[in-house]
This record gives C-alpha cells, sequence and structure tokens, in this order.
C-alpha cells in the first residue's frame, strides 16, 4: 500500500526510543520558542507528528514541548500551518491528563476549530463539548450571516450538536435554525470572484462573474444548492453546502423531543382529508416559528434537490454527487415528516415520481432504499399500499447488483435496521431470502456479521430446510454468480474477477440445457419450496471451487450455520429437528469440493447435539409425531445392521493408525466412523427415539 520510502519513514518512526524522542521534543521546543519558528519548525512539527501517528499507543512528550505546542496553537500570529500540525499533534495524543488547553478567548472561527478539535477528542471528560459548543454559538451570535470565516465554524457546532445535543439553549438553537434557513433558501445565486493574482497586469476591472449552472450545462433558474455548478463560490455558497450535510442531524437534535424521539404517531393518525387541509392551508413563511420555517426551507431545498437529479450530469463527479445528495435529500424528507405529517402527502407524490423514475436506472438504485423505508415507516398513515415497492426491492436489486459492495453493504444494512417496520411485509423479506444469499456469496467477509444477526428474522419453520440446503451451497452460489458475470454481454460493466481463471472450461458447458435447470434454481429470487440435487452443477463449476470469492465464502459458511441452528432451536419442534439432523448427514458426502470446506463444515456438527435436546424436549407448542422419528431411526437400523458385519465392526471399532490424519475426517469415502458416531448420539436409547 505505500512505496519504499513511505514504508522507510514509517519504520523508522516506530523505532525511535524514548531517549531519542524526548531529544527530539527539546529540539521541537527550541524551534517553537522562537520569534519567526521559519520552516525548520514546520519541518520538525511534521516529523513529530509522524512519530506520534505511526504507532497503535501513546508516546510520551516532553511536557515543556507538550505545553508549547499549546501556546502555539492558540496563538493569534501563528501561521496557520503550524497551527494545523499542533493541533494534528495533540489529537494523536488524546486524551491526556496534561491538556490545559481551553477556547475560552479564541476570537477566529478557524482558530477555533482547530482547538476545537483537540478538545472534543478528549472524549468530554471535563464537560470540553459543553464549553467548545458554547464558545462557538457566542462567535455566532457575534457575527452577521454573511460573515468571511463562518465556513470553519459550522463543522464545530455539527459536531457538538451531534455529541451533546442537550447542551444548547433555546435561544441558540433558535439562532442557528435562523442561520441555516439563510444559508439553504438565500446563498448567491452568482458565481464566486476568484483570487486577483496580484501581477503586474492585473486590473480591478475584471470580468464579472455569471450565474451559477446545473449539472446538465444550463444557467440555473432557481435558488442556489449543493447541485449548483460553477468556477467560482461565494462565502454563502460554501455554507449552504455545509448546511445542508449538517441539516438532518440538526433537525433530529433540535426537535422538541430530542434526537431519539419517536415518531409521531398520534400526528399520523389523523384523516387524509385532514391532512390535505392541512398541508393546502400553509401559513406564510416569514410568519413562522425559526424551527418550523427552517423545516419549510428544508422541504423546499430537498424537493429541488429532486429536480436536479433528473438533470444528465456532464461529469462523473457531478453524477455520483447527484446520488449522494439524492439519498440525503429523501432521508431529511422522512425525518421532517415524522416531525409534521403535514409534508406526508406534499412528499408523497415527489416520491412516487421518483420511485417510479429510478425503478429503470440500475446506477441509482442505492436511493431505493430510503423511499423503501420511508414508505415502511409512512405508507400506512397515508394509506398507500406499497407492497410492489418492496417486492421490487428485494427481486431485482440484489439479483442485478449483488457485486457492488457499497449497494450490498447498505442493503442488508436497510433490512437490519428497518426490522421494526416491516410489519405485514416481514413475509416478503423471509420469502427473498435466496437473493439476500446472493449479497451474501459475493461479499461475504464483510457481510457475514450482519447476516448472523439477520438470520433469525429470516428462518421460520417453513424456510428452516430450504434455508440450510441454500447455506450448504452458499459457495457453489458464488460460483454460479461468478460464472453468470463472465457470460454477461454488457462486459464493460462487470466487476472483476479472479483472474487466475481467464476462461473456465465450464463457461460452455454450462450452456447445456441440461445444466440450465439447475443453474436457474441456485439463482432463484425467492424460495421456491422445493429442493434440487446440486451435484452435477457442483461437477459443473468444480474448475472455479479453487477462486479466492469462492474460498472466501467456504470459510464463512460454518459461522452462518451455527447462527442458523441457534434461530432454529428457538422454535423448532422434534419433526423438523430430525429432518434438519437428517438433511446434515444425507449432505455430508454432497458437498460443493472446495479446499478444506468439508473440514469447516465439521459440522459445526457439535450443533446436532442441540437437535438431539429438542428431541428429548420438544416445544411445548409442538406435538412430537412418531413419523418424524421415523426417518433416523430407519437410517440408524440401516447402519447398526452394517456393523453386524466383522469386517465392517473392525474397521469401525478398531480403526488403524491413519485415523488421526487430517485427510480421513475430510474425505468422504473414510469418514464413516465419524458419520456412525454422529448417528449413535443421536439415536441413543436416552433420546427415547429407538424402541427399547
Amino acid at each position: 500500500m505505500f512505496t519504499a520510502g513511505a514504508e522507510s519513514l514509517l519504520h523508522q518512526a516506530r523505532e525511535i526510543q524514548d531517549e531519542e524522542l524526548q531529544k527530539f521534543c527539546s529540539r521541537v521546543a527550541k524551534l517553537l520558542q522562537k520569534d519567526d519558528p521559519g520552516p525548520d519548525a514546520v519541518d520538525a512539527l511534521q516529523r513529530l507528528f509522524l512519530i506520534v501517528s505511526a504507532t497503535k499507543y501513546k508516546r510520551r512528550l516532553e511536557k515543556t514541548c507538550v505545553d508549547l505546542l499549546q501556546t502555539t496553537l492558540c496563538s493569534p500570529k501563528c501561521p496557520e500551518q503550524l497551527q494545523l500540525l499542533c493541533a494534528a499533534i495533540l489529537r494523536e495524543r488524546s486524551p491526556s491528563d496534561d491538556l490545559s488547553l481551553s477556547c475560552d478567548h479564541v476570537q477566529s472561527s478557524q482558530q477555533l476549530s482547530l482547538v476545537a478539535s483537540v478538545l472534543l477528542a478528549q472524549g468530554d471528560r471535563k464537560e470540553e463539548v459543553r464549553s467548545v459548543g458554547q464558545r462557538a454559538f457566542r462567535v455566532l451570535e457575534s457575527r452577521q450571516p454573511e460573515g468571511p470565516s463562518l465556513r470553519h465554524l459550522l463543522p464545530v457546532v455539527s459536531k457538538v450538536t451531534r455529541l451533546a445535543p442537550h447542551s444548547l439553549h433555546e435561544d441558540q438553537t433558535s439562532l442557528l435554525s435562523k442561520r441555516l434557513v439563510d444559508w439553504l433558501r438565500y446563498a448567491s445565486i452568482q458565481q464566486g470572484v476568484p483570487h486577483a493574482s496580484g501581477g503586474f497586469f492585473s486590473t480591478p476591472r475584471a470580468r464579472q462573474p455569471g450565474p451559477v449552472t446545473e449539472v446538465d450545462g444550463a444557467v440555473a433558474t432557481d435558488f442556489f444548492t449543493v447541485l449548483s455548478t460553477g468556477q467560482h463560490f461565494t462565502e454563502d455558497q460554501w455554507l449552504n453546502v455545509q448546511a445542508f450535510s449538517m441539516l438532518r442531524a440538526w433537525l433530529l437534535a433540535s426537535s422538541p423531543q430530542g434526537p431519539s424521539a419517536p415518531d409521531s404517531d398520534d400526528k399520523s393518525e389523523l384523516e387524509g382529508s385532514t391532512l390535505s387541509v392541512l398541508s393546502a392551508t400553509s401559513t406564510a413563511s416569514h410568519l413562522l416559528p425559526p424551527q418550523e420555517r427552517l423545516r419549510e426551507k428544508a422541504f423546499e431545498y430537498c424537493q429541488r434537490l429532486v429536480e436536479q437529479s433528473t438533470r444528465r450530469a456532464l461529469r462523473k463527479g457531478d453524477a455520483d454527487l447527484q446520488k449522494a445528495c439524492l439519498v440525503e435529500a429523501v432521508l431529511v424528507l422522512d425525518v421532517l415528516c415524522r416531525q409534521d405529517p403535514s409534508f406526508l402527502y406534499r412528499t408523497l407524490s415527489c416520491l412516487k415520481a421518483l420511485h417510479t423514475r429510478l425503478c429503470g436506472d440500475p446506477a441509482r438504485a442505492r436511493a431505493l432504499l430510503p423511499i423503501a423505508q420511508f414508505f415502511l415507516r409512512h405508507g400506512e398513515a397515508a394509506a398507500v399500499d406499497s407492497e410492489a415497492i418492496f417486492q421490487h426491492l428485494f427481486t431485482r436489486v440484489p439479483c442485478e447488483l449483488f457485486h457492488s459492495p457499497t449497494l450490498a453493504f447498505e442493503f442488508v444494512r436497510f433490512c437490519g435496521d428497518s426490522l421494526p417496520l416491516f410489519g405485514r411485509n416481514l413475509d416478503i423479506l423471509k420469502q427473498s431470502f435466496p437473493n439476500l444469499f446472493k449479497l451474501l456469496a459475493w461479499n461475504s467477509p464483510p457481510l457475514t456479521s450482519e447476516f448472523v444477526e439477520l438470520l433469525p428474522w429470516l428462518v421460520d419453520p417453513g424456510t428452516a430446510v430450504e434455508m440450510l440446503h441454500a447455506l450448504l451451497d452458499l459457495p457453489c452460489l458464488t460460483a454460479a454468480l461468478d460464472l453468470q458475470l463472465r457470460l454477461s454481454p454488457a462486459a464493460s460493466e462487470r466487476p472483476l474477477w479472479d483472474i487466475s481463471l481467464r476462461n473456465p472450461s465450464c463457461l460452455e458447458a454450462s450452456r447445456d440445457p441440461q445444466f440450465q435447470a439447475l443453474l436457474q434454481h441456485l439463482l432463484r429470487a425467492k424460495a421456491s419450496g422445493t429442493v434440487e440435487k446440486l451435484v452435477p452443477l457442483h461437477q459443473l463449476l468444480q474448475p472455479m471451487a479453487s477462486c479466492a470469492r469462492v474460498v472466501q465464502c467456504a470459510e464463512a459458511v460454518p459461522t452462518l450455520l451455527q447462527a442458523f441452528f441457534t434461530a432454529v432451536t428457538q422454535f423448532a419442534d422434534g419433526v423438523l429437528a430430525n429432518q434438519l439432523a437428517l438433511l446434515l448427514l444425507e449432505r455430508y458426502d454432497s458437498l460443493y469440493q472446495v479446499p478444506q470446506y468439508e473440514a469447516r463444515v465439521h459440522r459445526v456438527s457439535l450443533f446436532l447435539s442441540k437437535m438431539r435436546t429438542l428431541a428429548q424436549s420438544p416445544a411445548p407448542s409442538s406435538m412430537h409425531r412418531e413419523e418424524g422419528a421415523a426417518a433416523v431411526r430407519t437410517r440408524a437400523t440401516e447402519l447398526l445392521t452394517l456393523l453386524k458385519m466383522p469386517s465392517v465392526a473392525q474397521f469401525v471399532f478398531t480403526p488403524s493408525a491413519e485415523l488421526s490424519e487430517p485427510r480421513y475426517h475430510r474425505d468422504a469415502n473414510t469418514a464413516l466412523p465419524l458419520a456412525l458416531r454422529t448417528v449413535s448420539r443421536l439415536v441413543e436409547k436416552e433420546m427415547g427415539l429407538l424402541p427399547g
């Protein structure tokens, strides 16, 4: 990741001893005591920052040096570069007991932002958050909205409101709400003036800047937003961008109920006709209280962003910004409707049209997630049937975009965060587990922990058997998805795959009709209620079993199986327990042959003891039916009959020394003792499954 030179510098910084470090601190202290520190001080501070940041543990610095770092940071005459380095070094040492820094007398908002970054890194051990917040608001109160240096102040205010929203007074929240209204809605629509070079040919009669433009190059005819473009920007335009970036957090923090306020269920129960009247008879904006006026302007801003997102951007950077802003705009609209249901009916028509447009644009599928969450939260209150939205989301998106790591992570997080909201739509989520497993199969390392939390919500008595098959076939699914991408005609949109297999032999063979039905079953979008034997498909995809992505997926399966069985034991009766135990035994010799996969699944087999416990003590609400145990008894009888044969009995009960070798347990052809031992535990007399 680093060049050889960078690696060498990092190694030197990590290896420096305390004695040498203290000598270097003394040199830094002498440089900082000069009236004009100069470039030598900059170079020394850069080296000191590298030393303190190159290790995970805190390096001890000389007290005189630490005191001078704080003095230099707070000095109004100190060059900005030195202040930045001093703040960075002090942050690396936080939290620290020898810090005497204070922001009480800092006047410059730029300097205040640096001092605040150090104090907030302390962790609020001495109420630093409240102190920084009060000072930031005093500076904010003393300046006009068009002040030249408030840009450095807003990130400080945003962080304070996130860390300690209740530390602000009512008049302070009203002040910031008023300022945010000005910055969001009334920023200049003319481009900024470029800085004069100061050269001999510079002239005060420079060409006047033109109006800002839209992302498609058209001249902007409406108010400025984060999606407006230009060559140079004015101060209030920068403040507009910052204001939008902190808008959602501020709306949540400054609401009367606080950031953790519940949804306004009491208001949302109003009839649709009443809400329509409320939305139609809006009060004049300038007469509203500051917080309500901010909501109104935030709503207008988000509507403008939705309109701007329909324009075709000329630059890729602007297109990416469109997608991100569209997601944030929908999230802000969700907050507005939670806080004031009168926005609900004005938002519904906008988001319905937006959803229709996004369904045909896979590049912007990420924005479908907040739209779905919006309808999960507000669909019932607005009497909107949102089932079609969820059907499209869970059917199309994972199937077409499983190879996007960012979308995969956000999709799974959306499922987890929205579980309390699904209600009657939870069945759609459960039935879509084969599609969700595509995200898992392709992105198993980062998504395994997310699915461990999600599995208990996906599995139920109706899907348990099919889901266990799907988990055991997960590495095969990874190989099938890889094959699907290699066969995709849209070569320019395909992600990278394992280059060690440039042209697997199974590419052409996969087009054979005898494999198509099996591939379609493996790549199904919803639970089918049926199970197919995929051994021919395993053989077809065997050349891809050593791909790095397939091996990574196989490594995650044991963890997922443990989570699966932990969830199943919460509801399974004896019949289902017996069925799953028998399935495990039958699938042992029909796993996809990935290196080390069978050994890892060995299996997880300890969880069969939980199934035994269930067989002994079935759920109170279930009937332990004899036919459920019959299958296990039949299989056990067959194996016990084999034991009556002398040669087999000798092989099982007095195995050779090879038993201690790992291959003996991994090879399906030599694993009979393990299988017999596992079955015997399930069918012991004390379990009551075999007749005495």
